[in-house]
């Protein structure tokens, strides 16, 4: 098969040293992806005070959170497949401002509808920028070792946003307001979109191709029902109708879909993109691994200031290890393994140190302490979620031509954003009724605090025995489908030749 090489795909790499500018560039696109990712868990520790201010339920703070997570998720492929019919500049500089935009209504919101629209705004332009941003670096950098290193520092920022998210969350918050939580994002954008209208040269848009409408509109609607299904059922319960019927209507538009992608002209999700067995590996091993990340970001979280009694500041203090952790494990395994050993080592080695830190962390009680029960875990699971993010967005990009950059970019972050919800969905699940249980087994008349404490703590528990098998799961499809061995090394189209669609590699 002939490897597509994503070098031709920028005017200014066509030397033999790449563009010039190429790490100031990297520099501004993790500033942008940092700004995505962070924003999916910067309100996260921001809610009670915004609850408070803008006088809100309880039913309609979850909105705040999965507003951005569902109109991100749902719109991902749709905009990947923009950025590739666009240009990747344009869709980048659109996804900047507009995000900006959303992040400024969001911080003078006097209300909970406004608020909600705002952050399903920031999901609709993160949605554009991130698959942007990714397919930007993938046609920037040319040279493999250069590659290697840039794409050390994105999935460095990609695995750890989440964290820092809750970090400056937490600190906004406490030092000044939740509203600093969506007005931080007008600094972010300022220093990425000057660099990105100074750096970046326009690049060429896919001649000839075409919107794959009908695509859109069952893609589209379909991702939307997912998520918004899972989201549900993480609130409400798996027996309500808006829980099952939109995930049986997510189920008859996906299969509607993957069998129109067969059959369009121009199809929205090529299936050779998907069809590969490395980048099938990578997408699937995304999904799985974000299922398993949220126990870590909701219930560490919840344990750490629900049963502990941590300040929301200390609580994002206490997960700087595991950011570190994170961004050595990244930047390691794209530099130094990656290129040695290809990414089924580093998938099936950080998954598994994934589910040995969850079951670590099931050895909790209601009094333990952070540095015995919780920094050696947290540690750990940073370093495996720098291997699994250091060659998953590697390999989910790998050997697609720069017509197909985006929605390639497009489709890791999509099976990041699925496996989220489905995880949110249930480990919240399988949380609650734990604890719903424990309470019913132990309580004589009325429970007492300490009864509660010590049922939230059983509770978590089984949300982290939970999480140690779907890391052991994502190990075992990964060692399975994954490719042994480094992946091929991409050679540049000729001079002036545009690129060819791929053949799908079974």
């Amino acid at each position: 098969m002939a490897v597509q090489s994503a070098a031709s795909a920028t005017g200014a790499a066509g030397t033999e040293g790449g563009n010039p500018r190429r790490w100031l560039i990297l520099a501004v696109i993790c500033i942008a992806q940092l700004m995505v990712v962070l924003d999916a868990t910067v309100m996260n520790l921001a809610l009670p005070s915004a609850q408070e201010d803008l006088g809100f339920s309880d039913s309609d703070r979850q909105w705040v959170v999965t507003a951005y997570l569902l109109v991100f998720g749902s719109l991902l492929l749709f905009c990947g497949r923009l950025v590739d019919l666009i240009g990747r500049k344009e869709t980048f500089l659109i996804g900047l401002v507009g995000f900006a935009g959303a992040s400024a209504i969001g911080g003078a919101s006097n209300s909970f509808g406004m608020l909600a629209a705002s952050r399903a705004g920031q999901g609709l332009f993160a949605a554009l920028l991130a698959p942007a941003a990714l397919a930007l670096l993938v046609t920037t950098f040319t040279d493999p070792k250069e590659r290697a290193k840039a794409f050390g520092a994105f999935s460095a920022v990609a695995a750890s946003g989440s964290g820092l998210g809750l970090i400056i969350g937490g600190s906004l918050t406490s030092s000044l307001s939740w509203r600093w939580c969506m007005y931080i994002n007008l600094l972010f954008v300022g220093i990425a979109a000057v660099g990105g209208a100074l750096l970046m040269a326009r690049q060429p848009k896919t001649p000839g191709a075409r919107l794959d409408l009908p695509g859109v509109v069952v893609g589209s609607g379909g991702m939307f029902c997912l998520v918004y299904g899972f989201s549900n059922a993480a609130t409400h319960s798996w027996g309500t109708p808006s829980t099952w019927g939109f995930l049986i209507a997510s189920a008859v538009l996906l299969i509607a879909f993957a069998g129109w992608q067969t059959r369009a002209k121009h199809p929205l999700l090529p299936p050779r993109i998907v069809l590969d067995r490395n980048r099938g590996g990578a997408y699937l091993t995304m999904l799985i691994a974000g299922a398993g990340m949220y126990g870590i970001f909701l219930f560490v979280i919840y344990y750490m200031q629900s049963t502990l009694g941590y300040s929301a500041i200390k609580s994002g203090v206490a997960l700087l290890p595991m950011v570190a952790t994170t961004a050595v494990g990244a930047n390691v395994g794209n530099i130094k393994l990656m290129p040695r050993f290809g990414p089924r080592p580093l998938v099936v080695v950080g998954l598994l140190l994934g589910s040995a830190a969850m079951v670590w962390l099931t050895g909790i009680d209601a009094d333990s302490g952070y540095a015995s029960a919780l920094l050696g875990p947290i540690m750990i699971v940073g370093g495996g979620m720098g291997l699994i993010f250091a060659s998953a967005l590697g390999t989910g990009t790998s050997g697609v031509g720069p017509h197909d950059a985006g929605i390639a970019s497009a489709s890791i972050q999509t099976g990041q954003q699925i496996g989220g919800a489905i995880g949110l969905a249930l480990l919240n699940t399988m949380a609650t009724s734990s604890t719903t249980d424990y309470i019913a087994d132990h309580a004589q008349g009325r429970p007492t605090a300490q009864l509660i404490h010590l049922a939230s703590v059983h509770g978590y528990v089984t949300a982290f025995w939970w999480c140690a098998g779907i890391f052991a799961l994502g190990a075992l499809v990964g060692g399975v489908l994954l490719r042994s061995g480094p992946l091929p090394v991409p050679a540049a189209a000729p001079a002036g030749k545009p690129s060819e669609p791929e053949t799908a590699r079974a």
